[in-house]
């Protein structure tokens, strides 16, 4: 992987940067910042090499539609601010763009195209898109680390026909991977949530010879919780998975890595009930479970408590209620103690888990 840090091709190229941008907007306000301020360094690089950068991103699903409500403009504004330069917003159709017409007016320097995702070709990774695309600029930079595993035009195709580049971002969170995969300190323990295990399996298979411990919540486990016989009432779960859940009780065996899942569990009849606590077995059918209970909590603390290394992805319960959000919540202030105490190398990634412990 070729890296953009002092790279003097960069000087006075024309950049096209790739970030993921997709922030959360209620009432056409942006509610959380940090993906933009993270962004900051790799605009003020490519700034101080004179390098004229077009901007790609994208917000939200529209699935190839023009919606309004999921415009950059916003976004565009906001980054605006932040570096105290002028960016010229672009709505234009991509395929009527060119490199020469971009940037006619001499003092543009900083161009944010219109979501992507507006084009159904951004994610069919359509091969004349992404050419399309790689014809606008002299370079091509990755710094959208979040987006980095999707088959998508302006993610993986671009890169065939122009010359590409990780970004500063990308190469931070690499280098934080490596860490936790490579230059591993031990007990390594895993969290992971989300609410399929087949999006995920291919990572858990990787994993699982590496890690010491395995902790599965969210969404996840009411599967290995089903599997293992207990009731789940109306809650989350992906069908037919219960060979995949298998094979990951065996490879674990076989690596000597503990699987950890809820022993205790809260629940409630809508996703904006009150919270109870309940025990695996007391479970009903009008039921979901929507958090991690306190025995689950504790349980996980003190497996936190004899790690060296943590990876976490995905938060334990329905955080976006408060009344189910103390399971992430207290994962999080742990790994935060650890960390103020050197005694621990952590990684936490995924948008939502990020946005809940901040």
């Amino acid at each position: 992987m070729k890296y953009i840090r002092d790279k003097k091709e960069l000087d006075g190229k024309i950049v096209i940067l790739r970030l993921d941008l997709n922030v959360p907007i209620k009432n056409g306000k942006i509610v959380d910042e940090t993906r933009i301020n993270k962004i900051l360094p790799i605009f003020n690089h490519l700034i101080e090499r004179k390098s004229k950068i077009i901007v790609i991103s994208h917000i939200g699903r529209p699935k190839g539609r023009i919606l309004e409500n999921l415009s950059l403009e916003i976004i565009c504004k906001c980054l605006e601010t932040k570096l105290q330069k002028k960016i010229k917003f672009i709505k234009e159709n991509i395929y009527d763009l060119t490199k020469i017409n971009l940037f006619e007016n001499f003092v543009d320097q900083i161009i944010f195209l219109e979501n992507i995702r507006f084009y159904k070709e951004e994610e069919e990774n359509d091969n004349n898109f992404a050419k399309q695309l790689a014809s606008l600029g002299d370079l091509f930079v990755n710094d959208a680390f979040s987006c980095s595993h999707r088959n998508h035009a302006s993610v993986s195709e671009i890169a065939k026909f122009i010359p590409s580049y990780a970004g500063l971002q990308l190469e931070t969170e690499i280098n934080a991977l490596r860490k936790v995969t490579i230059e591993i300190k031990k007990p390594v323990t895993c969290i992971i949530g989300g609410s399929k295990i087949s999006t995920k399996i291919q990572v858990i298979k990787n994993l699982i010879p590496k890690f010491d411990n395995f902790i599965i919540v969210g969404g996840m486990a009411n599967n290995i919780l089903k599997y293992k016989g207990h009731p789940i009432g109306k809650s989350i779960q992906e069908k037919n998975c219960d060979k995949t859940i298998s094979d990951i009780f065996k490879l674990s065996k076989n690596h000597s890595c503990s699987v950890i899942y809820p022993n205790d569990v809260v629940v409630g009849k809508t996703m904006e009930d009150n919270p109870k606590i309940k025990e695996l077995h007391e479970v009903n059918n009008d039921e979901i479970i929507l958090d991690i209970g306190p025995k689950t909590i504790e349980r996980i603390s003190n497996i936190i408590e004899t790690s060296k290394t943590i990876l976490w992805n995905g938060p334990a319960g329905y955080f976006e209620n408060s009344n189910f959000a103390r399971g992430s919540f207290e994962i999080g202030k742990k790994i935060a103690e650890k960390n103020k105490l050197n005694e621990i190398f952590s990684v936490v990634g995924g948008g939502d888990t990020w946005r809940n412990n901040k």
